[in-house]
């Protein structure tokens, strides 16, 4: 975008060559941050998160936690639960009982694709719930009930 556009409709041009980019690659799973929009087209980061807007209302993309934007790929299935929830779910799914040594929360965040503070959050969650419990900093947390699976619809 030149110096000289008018910032009126320039995140609608934006908004349109991001999605371009999108249609080009199937394989993009995640938008430019909006720091390289900015440098690319040489524009706000006001003018980036109004592109931003424009693509979440089309059903395009959607903010994930920490900032970044991820594209909506009608084929992929998201899970959008809380992250507590998705960590309680390997109780079950790997068979851990009562006791059990509990995955650390470096291991959790590759899994997962999180940062490890929203892991520990999340962990931290669950041993308020009961869930988990830890025998403190250094030490592997252990699993204390195993949750009663709930149906999903």
């Amino acid at each position: 975008m030149s110096q000289q556009a008018s910032a009126r409709g320039t995140f609608l041009k934006v908004a349109d060559a991001v999605k371009a980019k999108i249609e080009a690659d199937p394989e993009m799973m995640e938008l430019p941050s909006a720091a390289d929009l900015m440098r690319d087209y040489k524009i706000s980061r006001g003018v980036v998160l109004r592109a931003f807007s424009v693509l979440r209302k089309d059903g395009i993309a959607e903010p994930v936690p920490g900032g970044r934007w991820r594209v909506i790929r009608v084929s992929a299935q998201v899970d959008r639960r809380p992250l507590e929830d998705r960590i309680k779910d390997i109780i079950a799914d790997e068979g851990l009982e009562a006791g059990a040594a509990f995955p650390s929360a470096s291991v959790l965040a590759t899994r997962f694709g999180v940062s490890r503070p929203t892991v520990t959050k999340a962990l931290d969650k669950l041993e308020a719930a009961g869930v988990l419990v830890s025998a403190g900093q250094g030490k592997v947390r252990t699993v204390r009930t195993v949750p009663i699976r709930e149906e999903r619809s």
